[in-house]
């Protein structure tokens, strides 16, 4: 069955074991080296755009970074995957989601757990480079939208497989996770980073919604409900919570993806490790090491994390067509 009853994870020291020590570390004190990319800005349909950051060395394997939450390109665990798969002699995108890359956007949406299309326009721009065998890898948010992706856009079987590295799978169990303890910290950084965002789109469109509501918003759930749900398409919080979470088409997925989620995640609620769906389900391959806190998962003397090796040995197991466990 793809439940992986065992993970290979162990934390390199005790110092580790503190999910919110691994989390912090990694994600904003590790020196990284951001790729020698280029960049191009892919013009949308709608009037807006996307800019992606590439290497390419491979003629014939490529995999797309997707970033977290006010996330971009050049995050830390961006950073270490892309070299590490550059080491492999793989080819790189990491994209930006919309307002992500160091400039606004020009539509009032931005982005959000299933913004699969944008995703799509990403793939489309690999494909286009010739591309024929293409893997993703997505960090939280960008997890989610690995497999909202392989759940509603896979059709023409353009993703070999995917890896969701601290996926938030069920997205109200992860808000209200982030309400507990010190994980508030974490929650009020989200808060303050996309209201500064907002406040730019007031000067946008400042007659598009009711910007007093967003001026004295405190709470991500003000955030969702006043800003994300309306102008995205949901009826409120609660339907963005339900149709933006994985766990709502995961189902559909018929792409192998691999799920590592530890189960010291401070950002992942319980319903965000479904031990009972992975084992029935062909596709879904579920890893919940014990350590390894959020996008962090550090390994002992290595400038790599254990997401990117694990990763990578995924698709390679993928590749080679032999069943992985």
């Amino acid at each position: 069955m793809p439940l992986i009853e065992k993970s290979n994870y162990v934390a390199p020291s005790r110092f580790f074991q503190n999910p919110h020590i691994s989390t912090i570390y990694l994600g904003r004190f590790r020196k990284t080296i951001r790729p020698d990319y280029q960049r191009e800005r892919l013009e949308l349909e709608d009037g807006d755009f996307l800019d992606v950051d590439y290497k390419i060395q491979s003629k014939e394997v490529a995999i797309i970074l997707c970033h977290g939450l006010e996330g971009a390109s050049d995050r830390a665990y961006n950073n270490t995957s892309a070299n590490y798969f550059l080491e492999k002699n793989w080819s790189v995108f990491a994209w930006n989601n919309r307002s992500c890359s160091g400039e606004m956007n020009r539509l009032p949406v931005l982005y959000h757990h299933a913004s699969v299309d944008d995703l799509d326009r990403i793939v489309q721009f690999v494909r286009e480079k010739g591309f024929q065998e293409i893997f993703l890898l997505g960090f939280s948010m960008g997890g989610a939208q690995v497999m909202n992706y392989l759940a509603r856009k896979n059709e023409n079987n353009w993703i070999k497989a995917g890896v969701a590295i601290s996926t938030p799978i069920h997205l109200k169990d992860s808000v209200e996770s982030l309400k507990r303890g010190f994980n508030r910290v974490y929650l009020k950084n989200f808060t303050i980073k996309i209201s500064r965002k907002l406040r730019e789109k007031r000067q946008q469109f400042p007659e598009l919604i009711d910007w007093s509501k967003v001026a004295k918003i405190k709470t991500f759930d003000e955030v969702d409900d006043y800003f994300t749900a309306p102008l995205h398409g949901f009826q409120d919080k609660e339907d963005y919570y339900r149709k933006a979470s994985p766990d709502y088409t995961m189902e559909l997925i018929k792409t192998p993806v691999l799920v590592i989620n530890a189960w010291d995640d401070p950002f992942l609620g319980e319903n965000c490790f479904p031990i009972e769906f992975a084992k029935n389900h062909p596709n879904i391959y579920l890893e919940t090491p014990k350590n390894g806190g959020h996008c962090a998962f550090p390994m002992k003397n290595s400038p790599y994390s254990y997401s990117e090796v694990r990763g990578f040995e995924f698709f390679e197991s993928i590749k080679r067509n032999r069943k992985f466990s």
